[in-house]
């Protein structure tokens, strides 16, 4: 009973595999009228798609802004600490940066500014909503969110 079934499956993979071959062969000879050839593009012929959407409407990407930023309202905690500034003292109303380069970066409200090695480019992306404006100075962000 056994070798019964050990037989029939390997009839049953041969016949997988001599079908396949034959879809191999068939694709290989048939020309299909609906899809044209795929060539290799050239040097010279530019990478854009088509459907690409032009230059006005496209997003800058991650590497051609100086960074990110959102406003913190609440008491920021990282290991189990609430965080202040050092200058001042503040705990809440923090802007957040997250730089180019993935460090994260505190403002209080008073203006000093801190590198904190606690938190990184994942804690930003996770706590951090959609981009809704780009600013072109540090000023006029800061000044959208209100500090």
């Amino acid at each position: 009973m056994f070798f019964r079934r050990a037989r029939e499956d390997r009839v049953f993979r041969e016949a997988q595999r001599a079908g396949y071959e034959l879809i191999l062969q068939l694709q290989a000879t048939q020309p299909w009228p609906d899809f044209p050839e795929q060539t290799a593009p050239g040097p010279a012929e530019e990478a854009v798609a088509a459907d690409f959407l032009p230059p006005d409407l496209r997003v800058p990407s991650r590497q051609e802004m100086a960074g990110l930023m959102m406003r913190w309202l609440q008491p920021l905690i990282i290991e189990d600490e609430v965080r202040t500034c050092p200058g001042c003292g503040a705990y809440r109303d923090w802007i957040v940066f997250c730089m180019r380069d993935d460090s994260v970066w505190l403002r209080c409200r008073s203006g000093h500014e801190t590198k904190e090695p606690g938190l990184d480019a994942a804690w930003y992306n996770r706590n951090s909503g959609p981009v809704e404006r780009f600013h072109p100075t540090l000023e006029e962000g800061l000044r959208y969110l209100g500090h």
